[in-house]
């Protein structure tokens, strides 16, 4: 008896069902964890211990402030923001952040796609044309109004994660 095809076949098949996908829930455990470490290298910066995500500063009004942030694809167009204006910082406080905004990037579009959600990459530039006037004026002022404002979204982003948000 010949069994060729059908033979390779059941092969493949028995391996397939062996093989399972990384689990949604854990893509967002590891979201989750990812967030509460970016959270505390921020409190970890000794000028950052007593600043208010609510502050005005004028000039700096493109910077996202605290606000619900429902879906996936939302939650990247802010992180692409805050990533931009963390690498024109010459602060190296916020390398690793910045760094660490990627990888939470990459997790979100991971999550998305495994919710099987069409999900555009942000760049973060179109937002950010008067980014070098600023820049250059303020400085300080810019690093710790982001790095507040980005705090009080990536705990936003985090209470959604638990919400299971839509795409």
């Amino acid at each position: 008896m010949r069994c060729g095809p059908l033979c390779g076949f059941l092969w493949l098949w028995l391996y397939l069902s062996y093989v399972q996908a990384v689990p949604i829930k854990r893509i967002q455990d590891d979201t989750k964890t990812l967030i509460k470490t970016i959270v505390t290298r921020i409190n970890d910066i000794s000028h950052m211990q007593s600043v208010s995500s609510k502050q005005k500063v004028a000039g700096l009004d493109f910077i996202p402030g605290l606000r619900s942030v429902p879906s996936l694809s939302k939650m990247d167009q802010i992180l692409a923001i805050y990533q931009q204006i963390l690498t024109s910082l010459p602060s190296r406080n916020v390398i690793q952040i910045s760094n660490d905004l990627e990888n939470l990037r990459a997790l979100l579009h991971l999550l998305a796609s495994s919710k099987r959600c069409p999900f555009p990459r942000s760049s973060g530039q179109e937002t950010l044309e008067s980014l070098g006037g600023v820049l250059k004026a303020s400085l300080y002022s810019m690093e710790v109004v982001a790095l507040s404002r980005l705090q009080g979204s990536l705990r936003d982003m985090l209470r959604q994660l638990d919400l299971n948000p839509r795409c």
